[in-house]
């Protein structure tokens, strides 16, 4: 292995005292909260992405469940296993690996969703913005046409229209793309218009005119130049977004239209444990509940920071 060099070790010397001197890493570091909200992120996140070293088994694995350990309550509760610090839930399944599995099905289709959503918004964005004309009013109209969907709404319809076109085809099999598909449809207009605003005003300006006279194409214009200067308010978007895309999955998956029991996400575990709530065991509908709330509070503060962060009026 070759050793760094004494010019190499400046250059990271000199990245990371950029870095710990840069206004959004003191502007993070000022704020406890943010702080908090950054590591509550990052271990729920670490822990749906480790769940297998995390847990014993997988929870949704049939031969590894036993309907005779159903319904024990957590470790602290007279009657309960050590095995299942949080208890079991109605199937007999460690709800805390069922925590963990559900976590990264929901963080999994969220960020799809989410991801989607951001391509699909910014690029048309970029356009409308760009060609303006008749290009910039019809996807302009499209985009108030879909607001006036709620993302349940367009949940129900395209799993409709799925099992109607692809008959024989059991829920369970199409639900997955059905939730990422539908958080992509709610949630890209919101990028397509802040976008589309900030390339107005971008593509009048001289480095574009100049982008143009030496002749570079409309598509490279956008991408190379137009789409680095318009990226802010998209990163705030996006973090936003993600909170609500996994409020989005959840309630659609307590409503019957996400994931089915077998292979549950956070709000599939919700809507089986609300059953078992009022005979007492309440652990099973609790601790799911509370690992949405943290991780969509979190998120939310996280992305409330970067956008006072990226603002130059607060600086």
């Amino acid at each position: 292995m070759t050793p760094d060099t004494p010019s190499q070790n400046t250059t990271k010397a000199g990245f990371m005292a950029r870095l710990r001197d840069h206004d959004m890493t003191a502007s993070f570091l000022s704020s406890k909260v943010t702080v908090g909200a950054a590591i509550v992120t990052v271990l729920l996140m670490a822990g749906a992405l480790l769940a297998p070293l995390l847990v014993a088994s997988d929870p949704f694995d049939p031969t590894t469940v036993f309907i005779m350990d159903s319904h024990l309550p957590p470790f602290w509760i007279d009657g309960a296993d050590p095995r299942f610090v949080l208890g079991t839930d109605d199937q007999g399944r460690d709800l805390l690996a069922a925590i963990l599995y559900g976590l990264r099905v929901s963080l999994s289709i969220s960020i799809l969703g989410v991801l989607f959503a951001t391509i699909l918004g910014v690029g048309l964005g970029l356009v409308a913005g760009y060609v303006g004309g008749t290009v910039d009013a019809f996807i302009m109209r499209v985009a108030d046409v879909q607001l006036t969907f709620p993302v349940i709404l367009v949940a129900l319809l395209i799993d409709g229209m799925v099992h109607g076109a692809l008959k024989g085809v059991g829920q369970e099999d199409t639900a997955f793309g059905v939730l990422v598909f539908s958080i992509t449809l709610s949630f890209w207009v919101k990028y397509a218009r802040v976008v589309r605003g900030s390339t107005l005003v971008e593509r009048n300006k001289d480095y574009v005119h100049a982008a143009r006279l030496v002749g570079l194409p409309s598509f490279i214009i956008m991408l190379r130049h137009v789409l680095p200067n318009v990226l802010g308010p998209v990163l705030v978007i996006l973090t936003i977004n993600f909170g609500l895309a996994i409020i989005a999955e959840a309630t659609l998956s307590f409503l019957g239209v996400g994931l089915p029991p077998t292979e549950p996400s956070l709000g599939t575990l919700i809507r089986i444990g609300q059953q078992f709530l009022f005979s007492g065991e309440w652990w099973i509908v609790l601790f799911p509940g509370l690992t949405l709330a943290a991780l969509v509070l979190a998120v939310n503060l996280l992305g409330d920071w970067l956008r006072d962060a990226l603002n130059p009026k607060l600086r």
